[in-house]
Order: C-alpha cells, then sequence, then structure tokens
C-alpha cells in the first residue's frame, strides 16, 4: 500500500513527448547542416552559405527553447495557473521570432558591408553549392515532418518552428542562386543573396512575434471558425439563442465563453444540464477547444440591462410573510420559486390540494395572494399551484 503508483501518462505529457522528438530529429540534422554549411562555406569561399550556416545554428538555440518550453507549456492546470501553462509556447514563440529578427539584421549588415567592399567579397565553387543543394533537401524534409506534428497537436510554436526550417531550405535556394552567379563571375550576387536570406528570416521572425502579441491579447478565433462554433450551439435542444460569445486562444487550445438563452421557467438543474450538452459537445466536435464557460440566461441581457437592486430570497420571503401575515392559507405553502424577468419579480407559490374545498376557493386565494403585486415589492405576479401530495 506504501509503494508509489506508477505514474501514468497523459494527453500533456504526450504532446511533450511529440514534440520533443520531432524537435530533437530536427536538431541532429541542424547540427549536421551548420557544421557542413560554416566549414564548406569557408572551404568554398561563399558568403552567402556562411550567412546560411549561421541560420542552422540559430535553428539550433529555437530547437532548444521549443524543447524547454514544451516541457513546461505541457504541464497541467494548478493554482496559480488555473487555465493551465499555454501561454509559455506563446512567448517563447516571440522570443523565437525575436531571435530571428536579430539574426536577420545581423546577416544583413555584415552582407551590405562586403557589398561596398568588393576586395572582401569571397568566390565560392562546386563545394559551396553542393552543400546548399543538401541543405534544400533535408530542410524541407524537416519542415514537412514537423509540420504535419504541428497540425495534429495543434502547436503554433513548433508549426513556427516548421516554417523555420522551410526558411532555411528557402534560404538554401537564393544560397545556390548567389553562390551560382558568383562561379560565373558576378561575385556581388553572393552578397545579395546573403542580403535576400536575412530579410525572409528578419520577416519571419516579426510573423511569428505579431501573431504571438495578438494571442497574448486574446484576439479570437477567426471568423469562420467562431461561426462553426455559433452553428453547432443554436444546433442543440433547448437553446433558445447566444450572445457575448467570446473565444481566445492559450498555446495550441481555444477558450470559449458564451451566453446561452433558455425558457425562462426552466429550473436551475435543467438549465444546468442543458450547459453541460453545450460545453461537451463543443470540446467533442472542435479538437482545439479544451474548455468552455457557459452563462445560463433566462431572457436577452445582452441589450437589456438588469436591476442587480431587486431584493433576494431572504428579502422576498420577508416581504411575503409581512405581506400575507393574515391570510390563512400561508401556514401552508410547501415551495416558493422566483422568477427574476423583466427587472421584476414572479412569484410561484405550491400549496397542498387539500385546503381548497372546492374550486372557487382557489379563485379567492389567488385573488387575496396576487394583492401583494398592487404593494410596490417589485412583484409583478403570483402564480400559484396545488398538488393532491401528502
Amino acid at each position: 500500500m506504501g509503494e508509489n503508483q506508477p505514474h501514468t501518462p497523459n494527453k500533456h505529457d504526450h504532446r511533450y513527448l511529440e514534440i520533443r522528438k520531432v524537435t530533437l530529429i530536427g536538431s541532429v540534422i541542424d547540427l549536421l547542416l551548420a557544421i557542413l554549411k560554416l566549414l564548406f562555406g569557408w572551404l568554398g569561399q561563399s558568403q552567402a552559405l556562411i550567412a546560411d550556416g549561421i541560420h542552422s545554428l540559430s535553428d539550433l538555440v529555437t530547437d532548444a527553447l521549443v524543447i524547454y518550453t514544451a516541457k513546461h507549456a505541457n504541464k497541467e492546470a494548478d493554482e496559480r495557473h488555473p487555465y493551465g501553462h499555454g501561454r509559455f509556447e506563446t512567448i517563447a514563440t516571440v522570443i523565437l521570432g525575436g531571435t530571428l529578427v536579430l539574426v536577420g539584421i545581423g546577416i544583413a549588415w555584415d552582407a551590405t558591408l562586403r557589398l561596398f567592399e568588393p576586395e572582401s567579397l569571397l568566390n565560392p565553387g562546386w563545394l559551396a553549392l553542393a552543400v546548399a543543394a543538401l541543405s534544400v533537401i533535408l530542410k524541407e524534409a524537416i519542415y514537412q515532418y514537423t509540420a504535419r506534428v504541428a497540425k495534429r497537436l495543434r502547436s503554433r510554436m513548433l508549426h513556427a518552428n516548421a516554417w523555420h526550417s522551410r526558411t532555411d531550405a528557402i534560404s538554401s535556394v537564393f544560397v545556390i542562386i548567389g553562390i551560382g552567379g558568383a562561379m560565373l563571375g558576378l561575385n556581388y550576387l553572393d552578397a545579395i543573396a546573403a542580403i535576400i536570406v536575412a530579410i525572409m528570416i528578419a520577416k519571419v521572425g516579426s510573423d511569428l512575434v505579431w501573431q504571438s502579441i495578438q494571442e497574448l491579447t486574446d484576439e479570437a478565433l477567426d471568423q469562420e471558425q467562431v461561426k462553426a462554433i455559433e452553428q453547432c450551439i443554436t444546433g442543440i435542444s433547448s437553446v433558445c439563442n447566444l450572445h457575448l460569445l467570446r473565444t481566445r486562444r492559450m498555446g495550441g487550445d481555444a477558450l470559449v465563453d458564451v451566453h446561452i438563452q433558455v425558457e425562462p421557467y426552466l429550473s436551475v438543474s435543467e438549465g444546468h444540464q442543458i450547459s453541460e450538452v453545450v460545453r461537451s459537445t463543443l470540446i467533442n466536435q472542435f479538437d482545439e477547444i479544451s474548455d468552455v464557460m457557459v452563462h445560463i440566461d433566462p431572457e436577452d441581457d445582452e441589450h437589456s440591462r438588469f436591476d442587480t437592486n431587486l431584493p433576494l430570497r431572504n428579502e422576498v420571503e420577508k416581504i411575503l410573510r409581512e405581506a400575507w401575515a393574515d391570510e390563512p392559507e400561508s401556514v401552508h405553502i410547501k415551495r416558493i420559486l422566483l422568477h427574476y424577468l423583466d427587472n421584476e419579480i414572479q412569484v410561484e407559490l405550491t400549496f397542498p390540494l387539500k385546503i381548497l374545498a372546492n374550486i372557487q376557493d382557489s379563485i379567492t386565494v389567488n385573488q387575496r395572494f396576487s394583492r401583494i403585486t398592487t404593494q410596490g415589492h417589485h412583484i409583478s405576479r403570483v402564480i400559484i399551484h396545488y398538488e393532491n401530495a401528502p
């Protein structure tokens, strides 16, 4: 009984292991390519290939960031982070994007200086060209693999890292162009290719930063997704309408808040059941939705302001007891339900049927108990039921 129970991997553990696996595979290839590019860029006299090698080294840094962040971002929710740790992934994406921007600026600056100093331009050869071609093939393969996993796990951070790999592949294409031009005697093409690579790196980085900032500011899901969510909710029976639908992202997940309107005289338990059906339906039908907060409304509270100064049950019951103190049937009230509608209170009473001698008595009781609606207590209606129960 005292032995520790073995840890059972949950979906968060599985997600982290998947991200780590694909990123480690990419890291090994990035390291090999970085060594090859820097070595043969130096031996083959290609500034563009050296710049591309630095790009591959930056991939290693971001790979490490992805693995570290994935471990923390996929932890279960706790007291300090009740919505989970998904925003760690978003912050890491901002850092990743900012790093790319800085790397791009540095490469562009160095290549620009070389353009104005012709004697510093390099003369690449066939060796550099072959390494650049190998880079295109391997980095595109990494992109395809990583992008598939990112799509399955709904990880923007992993998707960003996949595009980082594809950018490396595209930059290698420009490197090939630059090296080819330099081999034909147009040495400046190699430096120009390096500048183009740098601009591409900076552009991808700035896009990642902007997208992540949008997520940190709780930008809504795109209109098509929101429309699909609306249609799903309104398709559920007992939901009369919906409003105040709000969506946002939390790492790889989406969170939804919505007000649904139901029939005004439903019981609390039935309203709760409807809300749970709405919640489970959205989570089951939309893979990225991980949590739904459903607010039940008996009427449209989006366009009408509710009077929060209306008395609650304790005060209402005191008002009723005082108003009905002289009514002999008041001692037989079995249940009182209150309905807060149209900024007024409707009172629903249940009496035992045995208090009535005939049908005419029910009319008299209704009239006497309904007089309270004229006494200025925010009570607009009294509804009386009789039940034949012991």
